[in-house]
């Protein structure tokens, strides 16, 4: 267990924990001055004394005066209890810390609201990310809903640009990156010990146990979070992704009390979460949100009746101010752009998608694919489009600010995103940009996979092929690229359905419906 700056300095030593045989083990002890005992910031001891003292007396002392193994930690007694079938350690505060008192309100909740509005942090994997619109678009609505929000990011952003909408965005923003704040991260982890160490030893405890790369980083980020929240008057937590920033959030519960809710959405459930850390995410939250019911039921079997009795499906919605609808008409003089926008990764299926351009090609049809992003397979993708000669036919656009996206959503004649299942089990959810597509009137193309098919009817509001299957890919182009009836027809029936069940006003005050009934609002 490698440890932050500065709480290797408070222990004196590097102290790893390990679930081994019965119980808790401690792999490193340090000797006192006298080397008779195991002494240092943390000691264990079992050293029976006779009968029980009262609690006002020195922990240290207590913890001596009952035949019970205890850990002192910092001055603090814990008592240990344990399991020696599966492992499992309970430990007992011997005595409460005033501080945790102090900042709990009977609720459970950190410093609550006085007026009953909900104040909400949303926690994050990182802020702004250009990938992650649906979420901008939620603290949008929420924010306009008159939430007040506070952001906080578990890992630095990376993009290079912003989408316009951010600026908008009133929440404060906080990063919690180890790199960033490794010093400040350490130094909050040694004054939550001292100020409350059951629950801290309690959480870390539950961090280990998931033997996960990330979950004592995660740990550590929570305890920064956690003593920030102590100042702030929060009434509720949310947090998007099941994996990083839901663990994160989870612990952060288990160190202050306040409530929390998560959405899931689609990688992070079917890829970075583990079925037994999904339970107990849903089974400790007040609310779990998911962006389709495919995931829904997916989520049900997964997490059981009780988390299963907290799901709710809400849709992500769309404000559609950016999108001007019209429906395309083709000019004879220039070629049809079939337009494709994704993070250049397997699940987006943009493989298809050239190798359907091929055949069209063959057919000798006029066209121009057009793909709007970036990612891994970035120059696997290009080295495909030269093997079969599509230079001209293809072209890779790179990412694009959300204001020139928009335009390019203008110019486009068909959309198309066969995504699929990948080798490892990602999937999308409904991607944002099928929603985007939709509402600006270009007829779209896209594959039964995940949630897809309860925003796309096939041949309502738009068509639906077999994924991993080029040939039918090409054959529902080579019909749009004909029909300009159809096409129509599809965009009509798309933009009403995005207007009818995407609103981002609606699906917003869904969701602070949720925090308000979880926050004491």
């Amino acid at each position: 267990m490698n440890l932050p700056a500065g709480f290797e300095v408070f222990l004196g030593l590097k102290t790893d924990f390990l679930f081994v045989g019965s119980g808790l083990r401690r792999s490193t002890r340090p000797q006192s001055s006298g080397g008779s005992r195991p002494g240092g910031a943390i000691a264990l001891m079992s050293e029976p004394r006779g009968d029980r003292r009262p609690l006002g007396k020195d922990p240290e002392t207590a913890c001596k005066e009952e035949e019970r193994t205890w850990i002192s930690v910092g001055g603090f007694c814990l008592k240990s209890s344990w399991d020696s079938k599966g492992g499992a350690v309970s430990l007992q505060r011997r005595r409460f810390d005033s501080i945790s008192r102090r900042s709990l309100s009977d609720s459970g909740c950190v410093n609550p609201q006085p007026n009953g509005h909900p104040k909400v942090g949303y926690v994050v994997s990182a802020w702004p990310r250009l990938s992650e619109t649906f979420i901008l678009n939620e603290v949008v609505g929420v924010e306009r809903l008159g939430v007040r929000l506070q952001i906080f990011a578990v890992k630095d952003a990376n993009d290079k640009s912003a989408h316009p909408k951010v600026a908008e965005v009133r929440a404060p923003v906080t990063c919690l990156s180890m790199k960033r704040n490794h010093k400040a991260i350490g130094l909050a982890s040694v004054r939550l010990l001292l100020r409350q160490p059951v629950s801290f030893c309690q959480t870390g405890l539950r961090a280990l146990r998931y033997r996960r790369r990330g979950a004592l980083r995660c740990f550590f980020q929570a305890t920064y979070l956690a003593e920030m929240l102590f100042r702030e008057s929060l009434t509720h937590l949310h947090a998007h992704f099941a994996h990083d920033p839901t663990l994160v959030t989870m612990f952060v519960h288990y160190l202050t009390g306040i409530p929390y809710s998560f959405t899931a959405h689609a990688k992070d459930i079917y890829v970075k979460t583990s079925p037994e850390l999904l339970r107990d995410e849903a089974q400790a939250a007040e609310a779990v949100v998911t962006c389709t019911e495919y995931n829904r039921r997916y989520m049900s079997a997964q997490i059981g009746p009780a988390g299963a009795r907290k799901l709710h499906c809400i849709y992500h919605g769309l404000d559609l101010s950016p999108f001007k609808f019209s429906c395309r008409r083709a000019l004879a003089s220039e070629p049809m752009v079939i337009l494709s926008v994704a993070r250049l990764v397997e699940k987006k299926g943009l493989r298809d998608l050239i190798a359907a351009a091929d055949i069209l090609r063959q057919r000798d049809r006029r066209f121009q694919v057009e793909i709007v992003g970036d990612g891994p397979l970035r120059q696997s993708l290009e080295a495909q489009v030269r093997r079969l000669a599509l230079d001209d036919r293809v072209k890779f656009s790179g990412p694009l600010p959300h204001d020139e996206l928009c335009r390019v959503y203008q110019r486009a004649s068909l959309f198309a995103l066969p995504c699929v299942v990948a080798a490892d089990g990602d999937r999308d959810g409904i991607p944002n940009v099928l929603l985007e597509a939709m509402a600006s009137g270009i007829p779209v193309v896209s594959t039964p996979v995940s949630g897809i098919p309860e925003v796309i009817n096939s041949e309502s509001e738009g068509l639906l092929v077999p994924p991993n299957n080029p040939a039918s890919l090409a054959e529902a182009l080579d019909r749009l690229l004909h029909s300009a009836e159809l096409r129509e027809r599809l965009a009509l029936a798309a933009r009403a359905k995005i207007e009818a069940c995407f609103s981002i006003e609606k699906n917003s005050a869904q969701l602070v419906s949720l925090f308000q009934q979880d926050g004491g609002g």
